[in-house]
């Protein structure tokens, strides 16, 4: 089993992808664990001392002036999680929680919020013991972090919340931290706080899409070469001179994958001399989009490399010198604006697929059979797939309004901008899903088209995005039933298999 230790080195997207999907373990380093003794020693002194700082011996948000007594701090932190845990609806995927977790866990090593190390290593072996918390996905605003989803995390970790298995069932967490020998955390002076504030959940989900989104990018450069080749289109304007004249790095990255995939293509030879002057731009002008989509989608990378590697909780302690200062870094403001600028640029994706799609359907457009059956008429083909992609690039568009320029304020008015950055990565998650389902439409169809213009064989990357395609739906001969194979084609996208052909590795 990997083990991935926490603290000693930044954290990468790659090893939290690596703990939330492929179980890796993680384990809490030398220097981090110095770090969290450091900054709950400073804590200690406050409580000792019997001094006011907020959150340690105040109250939260509007109720920061109103002094708690040392006595009642412990109830304090408690009381905190099991009033914040309110957050209602369908549960995070145990993926993205435990991509959270991980994320969580990293911030407490950075040494700047007050926990005591057992707390960081009682995150850890929930981790490691696939404890993972039911936590419900609406509730959050995104502005001291993700305060209801942490919350119920956290109160998983107290023995009181509930816990989401493998099989999607929703568990008590008691139980289960018994059987896997842990007692129930309790929370001292702080604690509470540390655990709830910070930008982990929006910020797991970046992670997750990061990973995904790359794929999704690739993958739509490698089916739209395959749809180049069944409408018959030119590939003239992606030669590397053109782009050159405009070199937008996705601009250059997508004409070059397209280039590579197409290369060898007896099709493409076929029509050289014909009369056609210039395509669609759905089809012209691939490099183009699919390339500022690839543009925008990097800012989220960065925003997100960033992040999981930052200091998002409050009040941050700096145990060099002693203080405590409430401040605003749980602000998820960075990732809002990121996470809706994704959205959009894989909405853009998917528009300019279904499309592709409408053009290979309809004769008029493509020189293809009509709807890319040969018996068509008695036969509907693959007509009413294009409905299904244009229903959710529709649904899509709605689900681009950004979040991150709405905010209600809240508690009393002390958090009076928020970001909605958790709408954000919610509406990115389904976004991202929508997508990945049309560009699963549209290489079922492009497979079609290269069938349809057989004996001529495709490019050596088109033919492998051909095979991925026909290992999981026979030519279509005659209308059968297409959901399950539009799925499988989706899964594919998904999976990355289109996208490794795209980066040029063999399938």
């Amino acid at each position: 089993m990997t083990q991935l230790v926490i603290g000693d080195a930044p954290l990468t997207i790659d090893e939290v992808i690596a703990v939330a999907r492929d179980g890796a373990e993680v384990t809490l380093g030398a220097a981090a664990r110095e770090r969290i003794q450091a900054a709950h020693d400073v804590v200690a002194a406050v409580i000792a001392g019997e001094q006011v700082a907020y959150g340690v011996t105040t109250g939260f948000g509007q109720l920061a002036t109103t002094h708690i007594p040392v006595d009642k701090v412990r109830e304090l932190q408690e009381n905190l999680v099991r009033s914040h845990a309110v957050g209602l609806g369908a549960p995070l995927s145990r993926e993205v929680v435990r991509a959270a977790m991980t994320i969580r866990l990293n911030t407490m090593a950075r040494g700047h919020s007050g926990v005591r190390l057992s707390v960081a290593e009682h995150l850890a072996a929930c981790i490691n013991a696939d404890i993972v918390p039911w936590v419900p996905s609406r509730g959050s605003l995104g502005a001291s972090g993700d305060l209801a989803p942490s919350a119920h995390l956290v109160l998983a970790m107290m023995g009181e919340g509930e816990l989401l298995t493998e099989d999607g069932r929703r568990e008590p967490s008691g139980p289960a931290l018994q059987a896997a020998g842990l007692a129930p955390v309790s929370l001292e002076a702080k604690e509470g706080l540390s655990l709830l504030n910070g930008t982990q959940f929006m910020a797991a989900i970046g992670c997750l899409a990061v990973a995904d989104g790359e794929a999704l990018l690739d993958s739509a450069d490698l089916i739209g070469a395959m749809s180049i080749e069944g409408l018959r289109a030119s590939v003239g304007p992606f030669q590397e001179r053109i782009q050159l004249l405009r070199p937008i790095p996705g601009q250059l990255e997508t004409a070059e994958h397209v280039r590579r995939a197409t290369a060898g293509s007896e099709i493409m030879l076929s029509h050289l001399n014909c009369d056609k002057v210039q395509d669609a731009y759905s089809i012209r002008c691939i490099p183009q989009v699919h390339g500022a989509c690839r543009d925008a989608f990097r800012w989220l990378r960065e925003v997100i490399e960033i992040e999981i590697e930052s200091v998002t909780d409050n009040p941050i302690i700096f145990p060099e010198t002693g203080e405590i200062i409430s401040a605003g870094n749980f602000h998820g403001e960075p990732l809002a604006l990121a996470l809706d600028v994704a959205a959009m640029s894989f909405a853009e994706i998917g528009s300019m697929s279904e499309r592709r799609i409408f053009r290979m359907l309809s004769p008029f457009l493509s020189e293809l059979p009509p709807y890319l059956v040969e018996d068509s008429g008695l036969n509907n083909g693959y007509m009413i797939a294009q409905y299904t992609a244009a229903a959710l690039v529709a649904e899509s568009r709605v689900l681009c309004h950004p979040a991150s320029v709405d905010s209600i304020p809240s508690s009393g008015d002390q958090e009076d901008h928020v970001s909605m950055g958790m709408t954000a990565a919610l509406k990115l998650e389904e976004v991202a899903c929508n997508t990945q389902t049309i560009l699963g439409i549209e290489a079922l169809c492009a497979a079609q088209a290269i069938d349809l213009l057989a004996p001529l064989e495709p490019g050596v990357g088109t033919r492998q995005g051909y095979d991925i395609v026909r290992r999981l739906a026979p030519k279509l001969e005659r209308d059968r039933y297409l959901a399950p194979e539009i799925e499988a084609a989706a899964a594919a996208v998904r999976s990355g298999a289109f996208a490794r052909v795209a980066q040029g590795s063999k399938e």
